[in-house]
């Protein structure tokens, strides 16, 4: 998007939205599939894809290298960190945080507040980051946190 641009020209998306954010690179222009509602407040970044029906609360942040499938729902001041792929029919919540590296199936729901983390050895500096996996048809709860690494089985609850 050129600075002429402004994103609320695009179908969709809500006054104070920032659509195809630089994140330091030649990025490829943000993709958002048609019905989609992105509410005030919120910014994807530049090669991020989402098919259509997506939702958005409020002061959503989704970063670079993502890839959302159709029908999703990220609530209200929810974070979605780079290189991470989520399914269709999701269901996050409001104020999740999902860490790069995260992979989410579909049909899956992310309660309210619930935290998915990528360092296992916080403190430490030169470290693999490595995001959870949640399989098709899951349901993590409110305010759970998810640690790295940890899969959560199809069909789990």
């Amino acid at each position: 998007m050129s600075d002429a641009d402004d994103a609320t020209e695009r179908p969709g998306a809500g006054e104070g939205v920032t659509l195809d954010h630089p994140h330091g690179g030649d990025g490829e222009p943000t993709v958002v599939g048609d019905g989609a509602t992105v509410r005030s407040g919120s910014i994807l970044y530049e090669d991020v894809t989402v098919g259509e029906g997506l939702t958005t609360g409020h002061n959503v942040l989704i970063r670079e290298h993502t890839a959302i499938g159709d029908d999703v729902v990220v609530g209200t001041n929810t974070v979605v960190d780079g290189w991470t792929e989520i399914g269709s029919n999701v269901s996050l919540q409001t104020g999740v945080y999902v860490p790069s590296y995260t992979k989410i199936g579909d049909r899956v729901f992310v309660g309210p507040r619930a935290v998915l983390t990528n360092d296992p050895y916080p403190i430490r500096q030169e470290v693999d980051l490595v995001g959870p996996t949640i399989e098709d048809d899951a349901s993590v709860g409110a305010n759970a946190t998810v640690l790295p690494g940890v899969t959560i089985g199809e069909g789990s609850f």
